[in-house]
């Protein structure tokens, strides 16, 4: 590999790494969707965008694919803990089969949200799935698929950015502490 940025502390999960994981992921969901006429995938902008899109090329079973965008940060830009919708599905989910499709849960909170907005609505089911997960003592709602635990530090790369950069990075890095503090 190159030489990282200098933003950047460590590789923490290799491109190699993702995309083997991301085709487990596929291959778990294609079993347990086996017997189901098709299911929605709903990513969370904008992070998960790369996430979805190579899940959604490693399935084998009919999917619709459709997105939500969330925000959890007020006018300073800190994180107010409070998530309002900015994007909404474009088609009614009663009685479809959705997957909510994540980059990183670190709170729950977004993630908590978007459930139970969703299951509000009446589908025929609905599960999670996250690429990362920040270890966490518990949370609200369960992550049905999980790429990996990662450590508690601030990742970039594979759809995770930093004030819109590193978002296009092939592989999950540590971003150093100097850069975001």
């Amino acid at each position: 590999m190159s030489t990282l940025h200098p933003d950047l502390a460590r590789v923490i999960i290799s491109e190699e790494e993702i995309q083997e994981r991301v085709k487990e992921l596929a291959a778990q969901i294609e079993e347990d969707y086996a017997d189901v006429e098709r299911i929605m995938l709903i990513g969370i902008l904008k992070g998960a965008f790369i996430f979805l899109a190579d899940l959604a090329r490693a399935l084998n079973i009919n999917h619709t694919v459709d997105f939500m965008a969330v925000s959890s940060y007020g006018k300073s830009g800190a994180v107010s803990g409070a998530v309002r919708l900015v994007l909404d599905v474009r088609e009614p989910v009663v009685n479809e089969h959705i997957i909510i499709v994540e980059d990183i849960v670190d709170s729950g909170n977004t993630l908590s949200y978007l459930y139970h907005t969703l299951k509000g609505r009446q589908p025929a089911s609905l599960k999670t799935c996250a690429l990362l997960e920040k270890t966490r003592d518990s949370l609200e709602v369960s992550i049905d698929y999980l790429g990996f635990n990662i450590p508690d530090v601030w990742v970039v790369g594979y759809g995770l950015d930093y004030a819109d950069t590193h978002r296009t990075l092939p592989f999950v890095a540590e971003l150093k502490p100097e850069v975001y503090q």
